[in-house]
């Protein structure tokens, strides 16, 4: 037990003070720096950011948005959220992506091998889904100076959230930031309607946020983390790592689950070196694991962070909320995959 000073005890409650106004009132206009300029989009309601920020308390919609053939995590992603009832899927969306180990030539021709392998999983899947797919941006922000990238990706997040509806659409974020930061740049107004569930960045107290899906597209990750929309963060390292898993639990469990499971398998040999010890994070599953039970996962809430061009997170406690994940109960997580994938097959 210790006793702090007068002069502490009123550090905290000034602190205290600042941050209860920082979530009750709107922060200062908006600037999202793109070719021509500087876009300014009207603040937020921080009481509005905080509200969307809730995890969901009933069956939800969701718009999946991912660049599933850059790894095998997307493939997982997709079918624990068509397994599970407390999630109505609107939509499955392809993002782009570059990646010499996928021998892709350029960020469209990554999504649309993530179209094709969306379509190859929903093929697969022991649960049908008669919703759309479809492709997304084919460049990058970064490539466009910051404007927004036309797709139907982009266009379908927008009309979907400009739709009369009672509850809070999510959108999970599996990818580059590409389709999303389009369209809250073609219509601002869907930041007061929708929250967006990104995976990617490393863990705030490293001292930067190198990580794959963020640095395919940084200006669309700055758009978004800049623009106020309500976003729960899971970051990478530290955090979805923990989802990881083994040769031995994918063939105990998956290998020989329907035709799903098989493929789930093959993909997983043929993506990860064998050797004693190794694991593989199925890193895509937590952020649909937050929609799923929010209990599982262990959550705050402070200022967003500013995204800088060297790769740093800045802090700045004027700025609008964010949720952030710290930790997730990986037994719990898998169990419910596991359980739901038995089941269905």
């Amino acid at each position: 037990m210790f006793h702090r000073s007068i002069d502490s005890r009123r550090t905290l409650f000034a602190c205290a003070y600042h941050y209860l106004n920082a979530v009750t009132r709107p922060g200062p206009p908006i600037r999202c720096v793109i070719l021509g300029g500087i876009m300014t989009l009207s603040p937020i309601e921080h009481s509005t950011t905080v509200r969307l920020l809730e995890p969901p308390s009933g069956r939800c919609s969701v718009i999946i948005d991912t660049d599933t053939w850059n790894e095998i995590d997307d493939q997982f992603a997709i079918i624990h959220a068509l397994m599970s009832p407390e999630l109505h899927i609107e939509t499955i969306q392809a993002a782009g992506f570059h990646a010499a180990v996928r021998n892709t030539n350029s960020f469209e021709h990554g999504m649309e091998l993530s179209y094709d392998e969306i379509q190859r999983v929903l093929e697969l899947s022991p649960i049908s889904y008669d919703g759309p797919v479809l492709y997304g941006s084919r460049q990058t922000m970064t490539a466009t100076g910051g404007e927004p990238v036309p797709s139907d990706a982009a266009d379908n997040i927008v009309s979907r959230a400009m739709q009369e509806r009672d509850e809070t659409l999510y959108v999970l974020a599996l990818g580059a930031l590409t389709n999303v930061a389009s369209a809250i740049l073609m219509e601002p107004r869907i930041r007061e309607r929708i929250c967006v569930v990104s995976l990617g960045g490393w863990p705030y107290h490293v001292s930067d946020f190198r990580d794959f899906n963020f640095i395919q597209d940084l200006k669309a990750a700055q758009t978004v983390f800049d623009s106020g929309v309500a976003m729960v963060h899971v970051t990478g390292f530290g955090v979805s790592e923990l989802l990881s898993t083994t040769r031995w639990e994918m063939a105990q469990h998956v290998n020989g689950r329907g035709r799903i499971g098989d493929h789930l398998f093959q993909i997983y040999e043929e993506f990860v070196e064998d050797y004693p010890g190794r694991g593989k994070p199925i890193w895509d599953i937590a952020p649909v694991a937050w929609l799923i039970n929010s209990d599982w996962l262990k959550t705050h809430i402070e200022a967003a962070s500013i995204l800088s061009d060297d790769l740093r997170y800045i802090k700045q406690a004027t700025r609008h909320p964010m949720r952030i994940v710290d930790w997730l109960d990986r037994s719990a997580i898998f169990s419910d995959f596991f359980e739901k994938l038995h089941r269905n097959t």
